[in-house]
């Protein structure tokens, strides 16, 4: 009987970002409380969005905003990562930047927590930014599965190619 396997990568849906990044924006733009505040959520380029607003404060609700719309698009919190509040000009900025992909760091540490705590038999192997998880037996794949969700890594994991 061949080897049953699934990935283990990071990404996004950048749709979905984009879509939560819009409703940020619009919901900021009608909010009573970020008149007159020059509150302002933007991309940056590819990778980085851009949060300003005129106090520190604001800035900080800006980004409580963000994040509460990501997490009704399903987008974990891990997934974006928010520097902290710097003064420019006369306003306040929050630049924060998208994580995609497992670092290697990342991907050592779940691979050695899998053969560590998960069940004997399952190999793991690093492949780029994805680790491709394999064995003989799916409910051992379950397992695996079952003990990454409750463990907590700094980056968001999605299971995929389960076959």
């Amino acid at each position: 009987m061949a080897d049953s396997s699934f990935d283990i990568v990071s990404k996004l849906d950048r749709q979905e970002v984009d879509n939560a990044l819009n409703q940020a924006a619009k919901e900021i733009a009608n909010r009573y409380d970020f008149r007159g505040t020059d509150a302002s959520i933007a991309w940056s380029g590819e990778e980085a969005i851009v949060l300003s607003a005129s106090s520190e404060e604001r800035v900080k609700a800006i980004l409580e905003v963000f994040r509460e719309k990501l997490v009704r698009r399903n987008i974990s919190m891990k997934a974006f990562k928010p520097g902290d509040p710097v003064a420019s000009g006369k306003g306040f900025k929050i630049t924060g930047s998208l994580v995609e992909g497992i670092a290697q760091e990342h991907a050592k540490k779940i691979s050695k927590k899998i053969r560590d705590e998960g069940p004997k038999g399952v190999k793991v192997q690093v492949q780029g930014e994805e680790l491709r998880v394999s064995s003989k037996k799916r409910d051992d794949l379950q397992a695996v599965i079952a003990l990454l969700k409750d463990s907590d890594f700094e980056v968001a994991l999605q299971f995929v190619n389960y076959r």
